[in-house]
């Protein structure tokens, strides 16, 4: 006899609880710390001697991964609308960075270093609705290839957080004309019933 849908369920929240229970014996920030690491282990997209960007950052998993594995000198920069604790070596800016005046922060922090990595694990607030939540999901991934775009550097690299569904395949062919290796991640610790992949792109021409 198959399991109950709710059973499945309950068996996916308790595995989810293992991630969030990891995460706290780590002294992580979140669960989502665990997708990155295990793209890490697999792609190694983060090496000493890199500036990265880190958008949509808080409560700011990532960037605390992603820091320890940064050299002194390397620049991090954080940015989310919403606040975020300090964490040591972060530069963290508060707003939106679609406002010129987040972005011209952001240049100011940087100081002319060139950035290697932008990564994105936005997601926008989900509504329910599910052709609004895809349509406003694959807006964010617009929005951090623009800035991504605008802020990398030649053979940089870019990973972003979508949902696949309507709208995936043509931002996918928009990323694979911007550089040279494009690959999509299936990270463990995303949920089995959620439809959230990750695009690593490589080789920003």
């Amino acid at each position: 006899m198959g399991r109950s849908k709710s059973s499945n369920r309950w068996m996916q929240e308790h595995f989810d609880d293992e991630y969030v229970k990891m995460a706290q014996a780590q002294g992580y920030r979140s669960r989502a710390v665990f997708k990155l690491s295990e793209i890490q282990d697999r792609d190694q997209i983060i090496k000493p001697g890199m500036n990265v960007i880190d958008l949509g950052a808080a409560p700011g998993g990532w960037s605390q991964f992603a820091r320890q594995l940064l050299g002194k000198k390397n620049r991090l920069v954080a940015l989310d609308i919403l606040p975020m604790d300090p964490l040591e070596g972060v530069d963290f800016l508060q707003g939106d960075f679609r406002e010129e005046a987040v972005l011209n922060q952001l240049y100011a922090i940087l100081d002319g270093a060139p950035v290697h990595l932008v990564m994105s694990d936005m997601a926008p607030n989900m509504s329910g609705n599910k052709s609004v939540d895809q349509a406003r999901a694959i807006y964010l991934g617009e929005l951090a290839l623009d800035t991504a775009r605008t802020v990398l550097t030649k053979d940089g690299a870019f990973l972003v957080k979508l949902f696949q569904g309507e709208g995936f395949e043509s931002f996918h062919q928009e990323v694979q004309k911007l550089f040279s290796k494009v690959v999509i991640r299936k990270p463990k610790a995303s949920r089995p019933r959620s439809n959230e992949v990750y695009i690593l792109a490589k080789g920003f021409k």
